[in-house]
């Protein structure tokens, strides 16, 4: 509900603190006093448009700020987590500010915040009904809300299942769609897998065959110079006079040695261990020249192996190992690529299903909704009845459309004020007087139904008077049973019906003019009645504001 309404600078208003209750409040006041002005207050703290003629003369800017206490609704709660809003002290602050040179500042419990998001917080706490735009029962897109609210179970029951499964159907469709846009390109990559793991398969890779090959090919490239090579060092070390005849010579002459003087034998130790490692290596050498033949095909085919590993390693590796990996790799892709096939069979058929759960959903929640309508459309006419709308028609049409998550139903409110006028939208309506009471009729048969907490009505009384002033009067003190109502009214027999009066004076001294506003009791709010009802307190009137004061009907818990 709204707790205060502070302005500053706003047309004639200088500074003003309006406090509201639960219930009913009526604010009156003579013509001109400003009461439209606080709903012009109300509506720039709800985000609406800002006009910089509004600020008061001679001020720079002007400041409304809305203080709200809101509903325990889970709508509002998801909205206010979206903005990461939280409320302070469980109050939520809407405020605004308008420069004279045309800027405006919203914010939301003090901090900087979008108007978007002031408007969309504003339209969860406020129905605005009377000559202004925020009205939600004016939007054809809130019709079908308020119809299901109002329908209750099964029909939300119904709508929820409804939900979840086109919510399932569209997530399901899009995956399919995402497949098919991929069909070219997955078929591009299997193709290009599909080669690059037959390339490395077929060249067989063994890890560190490279290194091997490398030194294979040098061998090859050099036999006739490695073989001469060997065959030199084995020479020197065995022909006659060679390095080992002289090795056995001096091994013999350290034996002499050594009979004579031991001291040198060890000597002789070394030398035989020498001759036999020169034996060994002789012996190496004549093998390995031996195995080393100049082969040129050998040579080329070596080569040929090692240009196919450069080039594998190029496209996939810096090492064999590296490109086996790719090719681990590029199997998993392809097996990934294949089975979308798979799930592409899969979406098909849950989409199939998923579509015949829908249709039978919606088409379920259609009858409801068109048995439901007629229904409501009879509550609605009975009340307009009891608001001197007796020859009224309202019509709820409800139309088939698309499925969307909502349905496939579109549903709509037409009136007409008179026979032989054709029902027209909620927002053709051109009267105010007659707008407000079919707001109010519609909000009396929602009360139950609708989430927001805070119904402003104004210029609801006009034309109006004698008996159906008397039961517009009672239908809001109904109604405000369920919500708060701010009701701006010319009528007594309305503001008798008040839980709370704020009764709004103009006041000038001859070069300024402000507005004060007061809560009426007793004996005052007696006299604002009497003024209400005749211009001037005489005590006829006096008599007669008490009588609608004291009244049954005028007494509300």
């Amino acid at each position: 509900m709204l707790h205060a309404l502070h302005i500053e600078n706003l047309a004639i208003i200088d500074r003003l603190e309006v406090h509201f209750e639960a219930g009913l409040n009526a604010l009156t006041g003579e013509t001109g006093a400003g009461k439209s002005i606080l709903i012009d207050a109300l509506n720039l703290a709800l985000g609406e448009r800002a006009d910089p003629t509004l600020i008061r003369t001679g001020a720079d800017r002007l400041r409304v700020n809305a203080v709200f206490e809101p509903p325990d609704d889970p709508d509002l709660r998801v909205l206010l987590d979206e903005l990461g809003v939280e409320p302070e002290g469980g109050l939520l602050y809407l405020s605004r500010e308008v420069q004279a040179g045309g800027r405006s500042i919203a914010r939301i419990n003090g901090q900087p915040a979008p108007l978007s998001a002031l408007k969309a917080i504003g339209e969860q706490l406020v129905d605005l009904h009377g000559q202004h735009e925020h009205q939600s029962l004016l939007k054809p897109s809130s019709h079908l809300e308020f119809l299901d609210r109002w329908l209750g179970e099964p029909t939300l029951s119904l709508r929820a299942q409804a939900r979840d499964t086109v919510q399932a159907l569209r997530q399901a469709e899009r995956e399919l769609q995402e497949l098919t846009e991929r069909e070219r390109e997955r078929e591009q990559m299997l193709d290009l897998y599909r080669f690059q793991v037959d390339e490395i398969r077929k060249a067989n890779l063994q890890p560190g065959e490279d290194e091997q090959l490398e030194t294979e090919a040098r061998r090859l490239t050099h036999a006739e110079k490695l073989i001469a090579l060997a065959g030199g060092a084995y020479d020197a070390l065995m022909q006659e006079h060679g390095a080992y005849d002289k090795a056995a010579t001096a091994s013999r002459n350290l034996t002499e040695i050594a009979r004579i003087d031991p001291s040198v034998a060890e000597w002789g130790d070394l030398l035989e261990g020498a001759l036999a490692h020169i034996d060994e290596v002789a012996r190496s050498l004549r093998a390995y020249a031996e195995r080393i033949e100049y082969d040129p095909a050998r040579l080329e085919e070596v080569i040929a192996r090692l240009e196919l590993i450069k080039r594998l390693k190029r496209k996939y590796g810096d090492t064999i190992e590296a490109v086996l990996q790719y090719a681990d790799e590029a199997e998993s892709k392809l097996h990934a690529l294949a089975t979308q096939t798979e799930r592409r069979e899969a979406l098909e058929a849950q989409i199939a299903e998923l579509q015949a759960r829908a249709s039978t959903l919606c088409e379920q929640l259609s009858a409801l909704r068109r048995a439901g309508a007629q229904r409501f459309a009879e509550t609605v006419q009975a009340t307009l009845r009891e608001l001197a709308m007796e020859r009224a028609e309202f019509i709820v049409e409800v139309r088939p459309k698309p499925m969307d998550l909502s349905g496939a139903d579109s549903v709509e409110f037409l009136f007409s004020a008179n026979p032989g006028e054709p029902p027209r939208p909620l927002s053709k309506i051109a009267s105010g007087g007659e707008m407000s009471r079919v707001m109010l009729a519609l909000k009396a048969v929602l009360a139950d139904a609708t989430p927001v907490p805070t119904l402003v009505f104004d210029e609801i009384d006009a034309g109006l008077g004698g008996r159906t002033a008397h039961a517009v009067g009672e239908k809001l003190a109904q109604l405000a049973q369920h919500c708060q109502i701010l009701c701006i009214t010319h009528l007594p027999q309305i503001a008798s019906r008040a839980t709370h009066h704020l009764a709004i004076e103009k006041l000038t001294d001859g070069e300024t003019t402000r507005v004060q506003i007061h809560t009426l009791e007793g004996e005052a709010r007696v006299g604002e009645i009497a003024r209400m009802l005749t211009g001037e307190p005489t005590e006829t009137a006096l008599q007669h504001a008490r009588e609608l004061l004291t009244t049954p009907s005028s007494k509300h818990q």
